[in-house]
């Protein structure tokens, strides 16, 4: 197939669906995690949970980058724009993600700091060589996928000598949060029988980091690209490999995602960054060796060294239950915030603002509707 309208046709979504039902033997469960939010979406947007047997559900991983965020980054990077008062540059969906006491960057903005929304690294650039006389912060963010064009502007910062630019990092890694969702299986989290493996990510650093996965915990893997049929031809994939019995990593999104990845990307990003010791992800709790930081090398560009700051202990919205979907341990419909006083227009948690987050999924085609599956949590 080379064209989208290809991916969603309705004839072999039915034979997809006709072939997923067969396969699926009716005295078991098939827990499926999608890890990124595209694939959440995607299943919502194109009802493919109504295209399931009842006994193949999907569950609901961390999502995007800007759900994963703790809200003490963005404390931070309120503090950088009203303490320094520095331009700090960012993407849209973070101007509404809440912060302590129900600010935002995009409140911040309305009381006066210098907040821009950008559509690229680019224009962060620009932004600083129109203004030589301001300090520009670019607010980077973003799973592997979006960090070498942050390792691109940084390049070019220095090779243009843009002393008045910087980076305040916040890309993270996808392979440990994988790793801490399935260590954390039991009591405390969620039981998992496969993974629908991230597409974009994949095409970055492609299938051979999640090797780990059926080699240490028993639960096969299969990188699914976004659209309707590739969602589908991977779940038939993961409960073909678990009724065989086996475990293995196996590549359902080919036409774009190789062994090894991109190389000539992943050798940039080594080049200009270098992985933090430990980093916070919303839910998820401190990870080891889960986010990168800018290398020795460009530590003069690096706003955290720049423009320090100290903040007291940040703190959830009472009742949001952000932290537990974002681990699969609960759904939207489990949080009493959702739909009453948590919306699109009012944000509790990040992942109602995320373009890519479970709540918006869930409120954006009306899943919340629908009676709700059988808890996911093992008992």
């Amino acid at each position: 197939m080379k064209y989208v309208d290809e991916f969603r046709d309705q004839r072999l979504a039915r034979q997809l669906a006709s072939a997923i039902a067969s396969a699926a033997s009716p005295d078991r469960e098939y827990r499926l995690m999608e890890f990124c939010g595209g694939h959440t979406h995607a299943i919502f947007r194109y009802g493919v949970q109504h295209l399931m047997p009842s006994n193949v559900r999907f569950i609901h991983g961390p999502g995007c980058p800007v759900c994963v965020l703790p809200m003490a980054r963005i404390d931070q990077a309120i503090a950088l724009a009203t303490e320094h008062g520095v331009t700090l540059c960012t993407y849209g969906d973070l101007m509404r993600v809440p912060a302590s006491e129900r600010k935002s960057l995009l409140k911040a903005k309305a009381e006066g700091a210098d907040v821009r929304m950008i559509y690229s690294t680019q224009d962060a650039l620009r932004i600083a060589r129109d203004n030589p006389a301001r300090q520009v912060v670019l607010f980077a963010i973003g799973f592997e996928t979006t960090t070498p064009p942050t390792a691109v502007a940084i390049k070019v910062a220095r090779a243009e000598g843009l002393a008045n630019f910087s980076v305040f990092c916040n890309h993270v890694l996808t392979p440990p949060a994988l790793r801490t969702i399935l260590a954390t299986a039991g009591p405390d989290g969620v039981r998992l029988d496969g993974i629908l493996g991230p597409s974009h990510v994949s095409t970055l650093i492609g299938s051979r980091p999640y090797t780990f996965v059926p080699r240490e915990f028993g639960v096969p893997v299969v990188i699914a690209g976004f659209e309707p049929l590739d969602v589908m031809q991977s779940t038939l994939m993961l409960i073909d490999q678990i009724n065989d019995g086996r475990c293995e990593v196996e590549n359902q999104y080919a036409r774009a995602v190789t062994e090894d990845g991109n190389p000539k990307a992943l050798a940039l990003m080594d080049e200009v960054f270098r992985v933090r010791d430990r980093f916070e992800w919303r839910g998820l709790g401190e990870l080891p060796d889960s986010a990168l930081a800018l290398s020795e090398d460009y530590a003069d560009l690096d706003a955290e060294r720049r423009f320090p700051v100290e903040l007291p202990e940040s703190k959830e919205a009472r009742g949001c239950e952000c932290p537990a979907i974002l681990r699969g341990v609960k759904e939207p419909t489990d949080c009493r915030l959702f739909g009453t006083i948590c919306t699109p227009d009012n944000p509790m948690g990040s992942c109602m603002v995320s373009s890519e987050g479970a709540c918006a999924a869930y409120w954006s085609y009306g899943r919340f509707r629908e009676p709700k599956p059988s808890p996911s949590v093992v008992a």
